[in-house]
C-alpha cells in the first residue's frame, strides 16, 4: 500500500508540475525503489510523453535507472500510442545495459499482461531482432529469430532482409547463408532480393559456383531469380573470366524470359570492350537502344574509352557527340577518355580543345587528367609544355605525385636528356614522393646505357630492399644493357633469375638476347633464340627482325636470314 500512495503522489506530481518539483527537491524521490518506478510508468493517467520525460529523469542518475520491467511497461505504452521510433530508443538501452540485457524468452515473459493486443509480441521481438542487428548483435539477433519461429511469432521479412544486408556488409557469409537457409525452412515469405543479397555476397568472396549452387537450389523449391541476381552472377563470371558460365547465364536469362536491364547491357558492353570486341559491344549497344533502355553517361564513357583504345577516335568522338545531343552531361571520366585518347594519337591541340570544353561546363581537371595531358606532350617531344603544366598543376594545390614524376622523366630520357631525368628520379624522394618500380627501372636504364652497371646493381637491391619488386621492364633494361655490350653471360643469367621469380621473357627479352649474340657475332644462338619464339608464343616484332638481319648483314649471311 505504501508502494502505491507514494506512485500516486509522484503521478499527481507529474500531471500537475512536470519533473520541476524532483529537479528542485530531489528527496521527494528518496524512497524511489523498482516497484513504485514501474506503478507510476503504468498509471494511465500520466500522459505517455510526461511517463517517457520521468522516465529519461530516472535514467541520468544511477542510483534511480529503471529496470527492465520499467523499460517494458514504458515499451507498452509507447506501441498503444503508436510512437515506434521511441519504443525503439527504449529497446536500444535494454540491448546495450548489461544489467538489463537478457534472453527474448526472458524478456518476453517479463511484459506480463501490460498490453493484451495479440500482435504486440509480433511487433516487439520483430522490433528487437532490428534492434539488435543495428548493433552487430547477430548472434543475439538469431536467437530472437529462433525463439519467435518456435512460439509462432513473425518475424518481418523486411527485417530479415536487414539482418542479411548487415551480415554481406561485415563478410560473413556464411552466416548469411545459413540464416537464408533458416529463413527457407521457418515458412518466411521470402523475396527474391534476400536470394539476391545472398548470392552477391558469396561472389564477392569468390565463392561465384557456390553462389550459382544456392542460386539452383532455391529455383528447385519455387523461387524465380530476377535480372539483378543474374547480373550479380553474370559481373561475377565475367570478373573471374569464366566466358562459358556467362553464356550458361545468359542462356538461362532467356530461358526464363528475364529481360535485360541497363546494368545488363552496362556489363556485357564492358566485357565485351576489354577483351577487345568491340564490334560486339557495339552491337549489344545498338540493341540497347532499340529496345528503348536509355545507355547512361557511364555507359558511353566506357564504349568512348574501349574505341580510342581500338584506335577508332572517329567513332569515339561521335559517340561523345551522340552522348551530348541526347541532353547527357559528360563528367570528369568522359573527358578523361576523350584526352586519353586524342594524347595517345598524339593529337595534342585536340586535347587541348577537350580541356577547355571540359572546363568551360563547370568540370574541374584532376590530377589524371593532368598527369594524361603531360604524358602526351613527353611522347610528342614538347617538355617545355608538360613542365609548364607541371606548374600549373601545382599552383591547383595538386601534389606532384609518382606518376608524374615518372613520365617527365621518361620524357627526358626519350630526348635524350638523360642527366635531368637522374636529377629528377634522385631528388623526387627528398620531396616526399616515394619512388615505385617504374622510377626505379628508369633509373637503372640509364646507368645501364650510361655503362654504369654496378650503380644499376646497387639500385636494382636498394629497390628490393624498400619493398619494390622488379618486373619484366626492370629485367628486360639490364639484359638489354647487358647484350648491348656483348656481355651475354650476365644478361642470361639475369634472364633465368627473371624466370625463377616466375616473370616470363617476352619479345622485348628475346629480342635483346638475339641483338647480344649478334653483337659478338654468335649468329647461330641468335638464330636458335628465334626460332625459339614462336614455341613460346612469343611474336617476333621489328625490333626482332632489325636485330637479326643487322647481325647475318655484318657477317655477309644476310640469305639466311629467309630460312
Amino acid at each position: 500500500m505504501a508502494n502505491q500512495a507514494m506512485a500516486t503522489n509522484i503521478a499527481k506530481l507529474i500531471v500537475k508540475s512536470g519533473l520541476k518539483p524532483f529537479k528542485t527537491t530531489p528527496s521527494l524521490l528518496s524512497n524511489l525503489d523498482s516497484r513504485v518506478t514501474q506503478l507510476v510508468l503504468s498509471n494511465p493517467s500520466v500522459p505517455t510523453q510526461s511517463c517517457l520525460s520521468f522516465f529519461n529523469f530516472l535514467r541520468q542518475n544511477p542510483s534511480q535507472k529503471p529496470d527492465l520491467r520499467a523499460h517494458l511497461i514504458l515499451i507498452c505504452r509507447l506501441y498503444r500510442a503508436r510512437k515506434f521510433a521511441v519504443m525503439k530508443n527504449v529497446l536500444n538501452f535494454i540491448v546495450n545495459d548489461g544489467n538489463l540485457r537478457c534472453t527474448t524468452e526472458r524478456i518476453v515473459s517479463s511484459i506480463g499482461g501490460e498490453l493484451s493486443e495479440p500482435k504486440f509480441v509480433d511487433k516487439f521481438c520483430d522490433m528487437l531482432f532490428r534492434v539488435y542487428v543495428d548493433n552487430g548483435m547477430f548472434d543475439s539477433a538469431l536467437e530472437v529469430f529462433d525463439y519467435a519461429r518456435k512460439n509462432r511469432f513473425e518475424i518481418e521479412e523486411r527485417s530479415c532482409l536487414v539482418l542479411l544486408l548487415a551480415l554481406k556488409r561485415s563478410g560473413n557469409v556464411e552466416l548469411s547463408l545459413e540464416f537464408l537457409r533458416q529463413m527457407v525452412d521457418s515458412g518466411v515469405e521470402i523475396s527474391v532480393y534476400s536470394l539476391t543479397i545472398v548470392v552477391d555476397g558469396l561472389c564477392r568472396k569468390g565463392e561465384v559456383e557456390r553462389a550459382k549452387a544456392l542460386m539452383d537450389e532455391l529455383v528447385g523449391k519455387g523461387f524465380k531469380p530476377n535480372v539483378f541476381t543474374y547480373n550479380t552472377l553474370l559481373n561475377a563470371y565475367i570478373e573471374r573470366k569464366n566466358m562459358s558460365c556467362v553464356n550458361e547465364i545468359l542462356s538461362l536469362m532467356e530461358k526464363d524470359g528475364v529481360d535485360y536491364n541497363a546494368t545488363t547491357y552496362t556489363i556485357l558492353i564492358e566485357w565485351y570492350s576489354r577483351s577487345g570486341k568491340i564490334e560486339e559491344a557495339e552491337k549489344v549497344f545498338d540493341e540497347m537502344l532499340k529496345r528503348g533502355i536509355e545507355p547512361d553517361v557511364y555507359v558511353y564513357t566506357s564504349i568512348i574509352n574501349w574505341n580510342f583504345n581500338s584506335g577508332n577516335m572517329k567513332r569515339a568522338f561521335a559517340l561523345f557527340d551522340e552522348m551530348t545531343e541526347r541532353g547527357l552531361v559528360p563528367n570528369a571520366y568522359t573527358y578523361g577518355a576523350l584526352i586519353n585518347g586524342a594524347c595517345k594519337a598524339g593529337e595534342m591541340e585536340a586535347a587541348e580543345m577537350l580541356v577547355n570544353d571540359m572546363q568551360s561546363k563547370g568540370i574541374d581537371v584532376n590530377q589524371v587528367i593532368f598527369n594524361t595531358l603531360i604524358d602526351g606532350y613527353c611522347k610528342k617531344g614538347m617538355l617545355d609544355e608538360a613542365l609548364r603544366l607541371q606548374d600549373i598543376m601545382q599552383q591547383k594545390g595538386f601534389e606532384i605525385d609518382v606518376f608524374t614524376y615518372n613520365i617527365i622523366a621518361s620524357g627526358f630520357c626519350r630526348s635524350n636528356r638523360r642527366d635531368e631525368a637522374k636529377s629528377l628520379l634522385l631528388t623526387m624522394e627528398e620531396r616526399g614522393v616515394a619512388p615505385n618500380a617504374v622510377s626505379f627501372s628508369t633509373l637503372i636504364d640509364i646507368y645501364c646505357k650510361e655503362g654504369n652497371f654496378a650503380e644499376a646493381k646497387r639500385l636494382l637491391k636498394e629497390m628490393e630492399t624498400k619493398g619494390k619488386v622488379p618486373n619484366v621492364v626492370t629485367y628486360n633494361t639490364f639484359i638489354d644493357g647487358y647484350g648491348k655490350k656483348g656481355k651475354m653471360e650476365e644478361a642470361y643469367k639475369l634472364r633465368d633469375e627473371m624466370q625463377e621469380r616466375g616473370l616470363m621473357a617476352d619479345t622485348f627479352t628475346y629480342s635483346s638476347l638475339i641483338n647480344g649474340e649478334c653483337v659478338r657475332g654468335n649468329l647461330d644462338t641468335a638464330l636458335e633464340l628465334f626460332n625459339e619464339m614462336p614455341q613460346r608464343g612469343l611474336n617476333r616484332n621489328l625490333i626482332t627482325y632489325t636485330a637479326l638481319i643487322s647481325g647475318l648483314s655484318k657477317d655477309g649471311s644476310l640469305h639466311r636470314a629467309g630460312s
